[in-house]
């Protein structure tokens, strides 16, 4: 649920938090595939005596006459012949030490494939942790990772992980530690444990990366192993901590030459067939039921053209995302939009190269900006105006289609277009069937100069979306909107020091009501009446900037720090194809950090962070100020311990959004904290806490929530973990409802008294038959019930005094409103893929949910968990089952 303006950290928010704090090398956390003999069946030969050269960070390939046989063994000749890298070092927890796990690692290639063999020598064999998983999965198993930066260029790259059991992960990375885990290159990899450990053997096509033009290549080249019973880490080069990102710090594969132009045409038909329920809201006429179970069947396709090594044109027709995971259920009943994740395969591949973030303050969005691929295939914004029941959930796309790549002059690109449907709504009374949602055209590009030194870049972004509106949708939509800016990043010192900065613009046009509701909108509020920005119910246009500046240390000793200023003018607006949650603000923030990654006998690892800020309108008005401690400690034991606390408004501060367009309200001092807890994830049970609180408003409002999370392996097959959350929300200060017009001064705005509960449940189930066949349920049965009391509107909002902020509104006395919002959202998917590249996928989705107010039958006030979670499951049920079959071609 989103929380309201007092709200402290919440669970996700905290794990998303302790991830990013544990340094970029420590993104390296991650997953490997099976096992290696002699080919008499007899183990191989015991390792060679450890070379005693210095460490070396360049690696030649050779050529290889006859291919490797990718069957996990050691005994191809390609493989005699092959340059040995075996220094490796430790780089957690003792960075630089030696590793009694002793790793080799060998490189060769031909025309189409670029192979990699490693032996990982174990004097346990019997212990190696090898775990089931369907493909992309991270287990607590050993693994072997393989980072190729194919243009050598310190800042992008691919990742190919094994872990012993045969399971794959990938990644393409972008930005030195920005990992894009929706890339799903074809490759292959065998595995096998043997007496001496285990080895992996890898085949990575050309085709699938991409590289400058030229007669000969050096790529950059990192290998990873992490040893999962006892935590240990292991590279080459060794990768320091120390250091900010991780590709930057590969070493070099060179003796890559005499390459044809690879082929790289790939072709993706599938066929789905799906059938649904579709509720009419009501009986429909002739005694037929409210419901029924269309069927039907789609074609469409996916393309990849290489253009050439180093441009690729992905495109795709009639796309259907049917296999991707539902969103969370959410309640939000605050001033700002959701932000939900992407989850679909197109546009999460190759997403780096279009991100241009304008906002990185947001504990819940994260960082946020000028493109946010989610308004692709939303949900028809007129829905609620000229659609029904029936009305589909989210917008057809016609067609989409990106071009991304890298120059051999240093400038990378990426162009993205997409074409939605006309989706119309019911029929009006004149015969007219207005659209809910217009036919419309997205359009992105983007384009990035490396400097020469590798350390930094300039870019600039340009947006656009164009809707052919009908006369139904020009008074609630844009016609056009534009976005565009310039960004710079450049570090020094060791590359430890990093000086960002962007500058951006917009200009969005409409009819002149269509522009008063985006200036009325919570993101811009024009109307408010206590500032200097002028409402104007004739404009049909609106244009604004945006600004930020950062200074940061990410590397080097134990100390890290940030400093940000940012400021956004009031007619900045981007939510057309961006993600903006407010204009009109100006933010300094300040963050220092202490960061131990050496073990002791106390900790493993330990960060300690400090935090300020302060945050105001473009006119001046403080919007917020508060200063937090938090720290992520993980013990010998290799249990996590998290705690942070926050004060808030110690100076007067005021919140311009609550009123959703009326005066600024001003806020009292708050306090919030949070602690938890998580257990060694290497184990078959493990578990975590986590709980916070909140207190605000003199003592009026105050929250908690908590709640554990356990996670259960079975098996190397089946695993399963379930989430578990209690939420008691008490705001004496939520914003109810405003009456009367915009800028007249009899326009009440009221608050009440929420007094909310809700309880959310998250279970996974996993199945896994072989790396290529698995069965995942995801459900989460959610409910949250809230009532209204003690109606006040705004009296003296800036008034230092709590009491007299507001006064009584109306008659009404006690409880006066309420709500039940049930939902149950589930997904069962199998997935296999028969061959590489190509998967069938039978997926079940059930959805079932009410949001009854205080006038509606069945009503109830009050929370009680077995009436409401019952009364969740009582309701009718939207199933949709669908069958999607892909074949990948690679002519």
């Amino acid at each position: 649920m989103t929380v309201p303006r007092h709200a402290p950290l919440r669970r996700s928010a905290l794990l998303a938090l302790a991830l990013l704090l544990a340094s970029a090398p420590a993104a390296l956390a991650q997953g490997v595939s099976p096992y290696v003999v002699a080919a008499s069946g007899t183990p191989a030969e015991p390792p060679p005596a450890r070379s005693e050269r210095a460490t070396v960070t360049a690696a030649v390939a050779t050529r290889a006459n006859v291919a490797p046989v990718l069957d996990g063994r050691t005994d191809d000749a390609a493989w005699a012949s092959a340059q040995i890298i075996d220094q490796f070092l430790q780089y957690e927890p003792n960075e630089g030490q030696e590793s009694r796990f002793r790793t080799e690692a060998r490189v060769t290639f031909d025309d189409r494939y670029l192979y990699v063999l490693a032996r990982m020598f174990d004097p346990a064999p019997d212990s190696i942790v090898s775990l089931l998983s369907r493909r992309d999965v991270r287990t607590a198993s050993e693994q072997l990772k393989i980072i190729v930066d194919s243009y050598n260029d310190k800042k992008t790259g691919y990742e190919f992980i094994v872990n012993p059991a045969g399971v794959k992960r990938d990644f393409s990375v972008s930005n030195d530690n920005n990992e894009d885990a929706s890339w799903d290159g074809v490759w292959d990899v065998a595995t096998r444990i043997d007496s001496l450990g285990w080895v992996a053997e890898f085949r990575i096509p050309f085709s699938q990366i991409r590289f400058a033009p030229g007669a000969e290549h050096t790529f950059g080249l990192l290998i990873a192993r992490d040893v999962a019973r006892t935590g240990e880490r292991i590279s080459w080069p060794l990768l320091s901590r120390k250091k900010n990102g991780y590709v930057s710090q590969a070493g070099t594969l060179s003796g890559i030459g005499g390459l044809p132009t690879p082929r790289r045409v790939e072709l993706s038909p599938y066929v789905v067939m799906k059938n649904g329920t579709r509720d009419y809201g009501a009986p429909r006429e002739g005694g037929l039921s409210r419901y029924d179970h269309p069927s039907q069947a789609t074609v469409g396709a996916d393309f990849k053209v290489g253009l050439s090594s180093n441009l690729t044109l992905d495109a795709t027709i009639n796309p259907d995302f049917g296999q991707v995971e539902a969103d969370p259920a959410q309640l939000n009943l605050t001033a700002f939009e959701t932000f939900y994740s992407e989850r679909r395969p197109f546009f999460l591949e190759g997403a780096g190269i279009f991100k241009f973030n304008t906002n990185c303050g947001d504990i819940d969005s994260g960082c946020t900006g000028l493109f946010y691929s989610r308004r692709i295939g939303r949900r028809p914004q007129l829905a609620d105006d000229y659609g029904d029941a029936t009305s589909p959930t989210a917008t057809p796309i016609a067609t989409a289609a990106k071009l991304t790549g890298r120059l051999a002059n240093g400038f990378s690109i990426g162009v993205l277009d997409a074409v939605t449907e006309r989706v119309d709504g019911v029929a009006m009374l004149d015969g007219t069937r207005p659209a809910i949602e217009p036919r419309t055209n997205y359009s992105v590009v983007r384009v990035q100069r490396d400097q020469a030194d590798g350390r930094g870049d300039f870019g600039l972004m340009l947006t656009g979306v164009n809707r052919a509106l009908d006369a139904g949708g020009s008074p609630f939509l844009t016609n056009s909107a534009y976005s565009g800016g310039l960004d710079f990043r450049r570090r020094f010192v060791g590359n430890n020091y990093e000086l960002r900065s962007f500058i951006a613009a917009s200009d969005v046009r409409g009819s002149a009501e269509a522009i008063a509701a985006l200036q009325s909108n919570t993101v811009h509020a024009f109307q408010r009446p206590d500032d200097r920005v002028t409402y104007d119910p004739t404009r049909t246009e609106m244009r604004g900037d945006a600004e930020r500046v950062s200074l940061s240390k990410f590397g080097g000793g134990i100390t890290r720090f940030q400093s940000v200023y940012q400021r956004f003018s009031p007619g900045f607006e981007t939510n057309d194809i961006g993600y903006q949650q407010r204009a009109d603000q100006q933010l300094f923030r300040n963050w220092f950090a202490l960061q131990f990654q050496n073990p002791t006998k106390f900790y493993r690892k330990a960060f300690f962070n400090f935090n300020a800020q302060e945050r105001w309108s473009t006119e001046g008005l403080v919007l917020g100020n508060g200063v937090n401690h938090n720290f992520h400690i993980q013990l010998p034991s290799q249990w996590w311990v998290h705690f942070g606390m926050n004060v808030n408004d110690l100076l007067p501060s005021y919140g311009d959004r609550d009123a959703r367009g009326g005066p600024a309200l001003r806020h009292s001092k708050n306090v919030n904290g949070w602690t938890g807890f998580e257990t060694d994830d290497r184990k078959a049970l493990s578990y975590s806490v986590f709980t916070s609180w909140w207190k605000a408003d003199a003592g009026h409002s105050w929250g908690m929530d908590g709640g554990p999370g356990v996670n259960l392996r079975v098996s190397s097959r089946f695993s399963a973990s379930m989430d578990f959350n209690y939420s008691r929300n008490v705001d004496d200060g939520q914003f109810y409802a405003s009456y009367g017009d915009i800028g007249s001064d009899t326009t009440h705005y009221t608050f009440a008294r929420l007094d909310q509960t809700t309880i959310g449940i998250s279970s996974r189930i996993n199945f896994t038959a072989t790396p290529n066949l698995s069965f995942q349920f995801y459900g989460q049965p959610y409910v949250s019930n809230g009532t209204y009391a003690d109606w006040r509107e705004l009296d003296q909002p800036r008034s230092s005094d709590y009491d007299r902020r507001m006064k009584k509104y109306g008659t009404t006395s006690g409880i006066f409103d309420g709500f039940n919002y049930r939902e149950f959202r589930s997904n069962a998917v199998m997935r296999y893929e028969y061959r590489p590249g190509s998967a069938l996928f039978v997926v079940w989705q059930q959805g079932r949910g009410d949001y009854l107010v205080r006038t509606d039958a069945g009503y109830n006030e009050g929370y009680d968990f077995r009436r409401d979670y019952g009364a969740t499951f009582r309701s009718h049920p939207n199933n949709t089952f669908l069958v999607k079959w892909s074949y990948w071609l690679n002519p």
